[in-house]
């Protein structure tokens, strides 16, 4: 079938409305008719080439939309089903056993290599130009830059069509990652506290998160008044302008000491070194920026020595099926209102959402599609 998608030819190329062939679904797979796609910093590092996605190819990873058909032995969803297109995993391997889809062992090529991974279709792309050369897609296993998207049956998390389907694709990745960050892997106890550096949508996110737990001290950390006022109203108690103030000093002052997590959204190697240093013995550093690829950092040997943990985290880890049916039931409590950092595009102004995220004008952009 004939689809329309925003196809990146090389390394820092632009992104360009192409008409593409897409094939019909194969056994587990299904056809998505995408609504909304969220913009990602992960889109913006792929198209700069720091993600090994094949190029040409079809970014976008935050997709939402409506089952159009299924392929071959799928009964989870139904023509007609609102889905959030969550993370591919291959169900398998011991992670995915473990309930921890977001480290699958097949990761890597569900993500990034630009082909199916998993049924009799494996190794091949569903996307072909009019000259039959296929392209990449499959993009964390949907490529949602585009009218339509093939998804593996098992990624696809319904939700109530009285949700708004165009704003809950952000759930498959950005918003979900900073959440998770706090509910899955931090888990703070009563009175404990949670440090975030960068207030972006993911930081903001987490900060939204962490008021829905028993941590008393919140402290969101960023260079601009405009997301720390922002972070204020979503639940940080104190807020931090590290252009202005010396953050590592504050966090000790306000927490009386170390804090218990520190939570950098920044991937700056410097940002991520003097959050290292905010935590204490038993406390934990998580780390969800991008940084660069190949970027490295220090830690102090001793001090992790005492009992510090160091740990990254991808998506909010957990599996889309538990953590994305929360955060929206917390939306719709009016408990987690990620819908106010949203701000929608249209399908061909995608150079522009880039560049207002970029700049900060925009929290979260979202391109509507279909």
């Amino acid at each position: 079938m004939k689809i329309e998608a925003l196809v990146v030819e090389e390394k820092n190329a632009p992104f360009v409305r192409e008409e593409l062939e897409l094939e019909q679904p194969g056994p587990g797979e299904v056809l998505v008719r995408v609504v909304a796609s969220g913009v990602c910093h992960t889109d913006a590092i792929t198209q700069a080439g720091d993600m090994p996605l094949p190029l040409p190819g079809v970014l976008g990873h935050e997709g939402s939309g409506v089952v159009e058909s299924i392929g071959e032995g799928v009964d989870s969803v139904a023509v007609g089903d609102h889905v959030i297109m969550g993370w591919p995993y291959c169900g398998q391997c011991r992670n995915c056993r473990r309930g921890e889809h977001r480290y699958c062992d097949l990761l890597g090529p569900a993500v990034a290599s630009g082909q199916r991974f998993l049924g009799p279709q494996a190794g091949t792309s569903a996307y072909s130009r009019a000259d039959g050369t296929t392209l990449s897609g499959h993009f964390f296993g949907q490529s949602s830059f585009a009218t339509y998207s093939l998804a593996n049956a098992n990624a696809l998390v319904a939700v109530d069509p009285e949700v708004p389907l165009e704003l809950v694709g952000v759930l498959a990745c950005g918003i979900t990652t900073g959440a998770g960050a706090v509910l899955n892997t931090a888990r703070p106890s009563a009175g404990e506290s949670v440090v975030v550096y960068g207030a972006g949508a993911v930081g903001l996110a987490a900060i939204m998160a962490a008021r829905n737990t028993p941590a008393t001290t919140i402290i969101a950390i960023d260079l601009h008044d405009s997301r720390l006022e922002l972070a204020q109203k979503y639940g940080a108690t104190h807020t931090i302008n590290s252009g202005r103030e010396n953050a590592l000093e504050r966090i000790l002052e306000v927490c009386g000491g170390p804090a218990d997590y520190v939570i950098d959204c920044t991937g700056v190697v410097a940002v991520i070194e003097e959050a290292a240093e905010a935590v204490g013995m038993l406390g934990t550093l998580i780390l969800i920026g991008g940084a660069p690829a190949q970027a490295r950092f220090s830690l102090d040997h001793q001090r992790t020595l005492w009992g510090r943990t160091v740990v990254g985290t991808l998506g909010g880890s957990g599996t889309s099926q538990d953590l994305i049916p929360a955060l929206v039931a917390l939306y719709r409590q009016g408990r987690f209102p990620f819908d106010e950092l949203v701000q929608y595009y249209a399908f061909d102004q995608v150079e522009r959402a880039f560049a207002d995220s970029k700049s900060g004008q925009t929290i979260k952009p979202v391109l509507r599609i279909g």
